[in-house]
């Protein structure tokens, strides 16, 4: 600790040490979920007294950047709100429009799938994070067991009964009373999504998403040629929906596909009493909501958000969700809730794979059944905390003036705004150049309003690699603000 800090400055003795402090995790010595000197410790180095310590602690824990641990002491804050102000909530006039980022979407899916590449775009914990071992055991013993049988039929459309009632008891806390019977099994969370909308939507229709939104979301509207309406969305609350409400009244809408928790690509949890909003906007007007909850296991609060589909009395929420996130995104496990739409989605199911893999399936049953689950994610989870605090701090460190990111209570990803003349297009494509992939905001919406964002995923483990990565793109993204 710095001793040059003296007991005779004419400032707050403790504020001075607490800004010392700050400076010192900003500068990469203290990291996310790091324990920092004790009280007594801290007083022998610095030469301040107990008292001015403890007050600087406190100080630094009002200011978010420290927290308490019980009988532990105070560590850094493995999510850090306020080193840099949140992105802004940008305003647009929505209006129905064609989608064509098809190409420059399929660019960076490709990039993302080079093993070389340093990978700050996709959204996927890293393979060390990821139970493998377990999972690779349980393939094993299933198919010794089996003798071949479940390479030689179809498993039921609905997926395997055993898996369901699984993902049933699984998902009893954000879904009460959901049931067996209510879930279909899919080939992961896209194809959920995918046969969801094809269920109550045709070519031509209208379609609600978030601005910005998941990228395939706006693919996949593209696909099917449908229009996207965007309807501007608070990096910390979510979508306007005064702005929708205003919206309904001149455009039929035909769904609304979004993923109010763990949004991607900004990280917000839309507010319980949002949500409520929303569900009384658009039941009345029978309007279908695709609800995307891939990522409501990564929560880093107590217990999981709440969902939309746990607030749906009419069986208009057709939620979706995979293992994807938190178990393995090969064995591409995902499943829907359809509420009132189940025939339809099973019928499209049947006519686009027929079914999910038996193989797949009783693996990941296998898996939920041992009791593993929960073990995992209690380490998924305080892994993914501490690899989301250590890139906002880098990002703080290493940035330009005029950054701003999002702070996400879950999930695995930031969203950071730059200079309004920074375009982010230009960062990936000389990011790219030096192997590092990241998601540009421009692929997030069908205009280039978020032209000065991009998307980094904070799926791997920290490293110096790692913060050498986020040193190297800040200095592209000051050498673009210099030319």
């Amino acid at each position: 600790m710095d001793t040059s800090l003296s007991e005779t400055s004419n400032h707050f003795h403790y504020i001075r040490l607490a800004d010392d402090i700050e400076n010192k995790i900003l500068g990469g010595i203290f990291r996310a979920g790091e324990k920092l000197p004790s009280i007594r410790k801290l007083h022998d180095w610095s030469g301040f007294s107990i008292t001015t310590v403890y007050q600087a602690y406190i100080e630094l824990e009002k200011r978010g950047v420290i927290e308490t641990q019980p009988k532990s002491g105070f560590y850094v804050r493995s999510a850090l709100p306020n080193l840099l102000p949140a992105p802004k909530l940008k305003h647009h006039k929505p209006w129905p429009r064609k989608v064509s980022t098809h190409n420059l979407i399929n660019t960076a899916i490709e990039a993302m799938s080079d093993p070389d590449i340093i990978n700050l775009g996709c959204t996927a914990p890293a393979s060390d994070l990821l139970p493998h071992a377990q999972l690779l055991r349980i393939i094993k013993s299933t198919t010794q067991k089996q003798t071949g049988q479940w390479l030689t039929r179809y498993e039921l459309p609905a997926g395997s009964i055993r898996l369901r009632r699984e993902i049933a008891k699984r998902i009893s806390g954000v879904i009460p009373n959901a049931a067996e019977d209510d879930i279909i099994v899919t080939n992961g969370c896209m194809e959920a999504i995918s046969i969801c909308l094809r269920a109550v939507a045709r070519p031509g229709d209208t379609i609600l998403v978030e601005s910005p939104s998941f990228h395939c979301f706006l693919q996949l509207i593209e696909d099917q040629d449908m229009l996207a309406l965007e309807i501007p969305t608070d990096p910390d609350t979510g979508m306007d929906l005064d702005s929708l409400e205003t919206v309904l009244k001149t455009h039929n809408v035909k769904a609304c596909i979004l993923n109010p928790n763990f949004q991607n690509p900004m990280g917000f949890v839309m507010p319980i009493e949002r949500k409520q909003r929303l569900l009384q906007i658009l039941g009345p007007r029978g309007i279908p909501i695709i609800e995307d909850n891939i990522c409501g296991e990564l929560y880093f609060d107590r217990q999981a958000p709440v969902t939309l589909k746990s607030m749906d009395a009419q069986g208009m929420v057709l939620h979706c969700a995979s293992f994807s996130k938190t178990l393995s995104p090969g064995l591409r496990i995902g499943w829907t809730l359809p509420g009132r739409f189940k025939e339809q989605v099973q019928r499209i199911k049947i006519n686009t794979s027929i079914s999910t893999s038996s193989l797949n399936q009783h693996v990941i049953a296998d898996f939920l059944e041992s009791g593993a689950f929960d073990r995992h994610l209690r380490r998924l989870r305080t892994a993914l905390k501490s690899q989301l605090g250590n890139t906002a701090l880098a990002i703080a460190r290493y940035f330009p003036q005029n950054t701003r990111i999002t702070c996400p209570k879950g999930g695995l990803m930031l969203w950071v705004e730059l200079d309004e003349t920074v375009d982010t297009l230009e960062v990936f494509q000389q990011a790219m150049k030096e192997r590092i992939a990241i998601i540009p905001g421009i692929i997030c919406a069908t205009t280039d309003r978020f032209r000065n964002c991009m998307r980094i995923s904070c799926g791997s483990p920290w490293n110096e690699q790692l913060e050498t990565t986020i040193a190297r793109l800040g200095q592209i993204v000051s050498g673009l603000l210099e030319s």
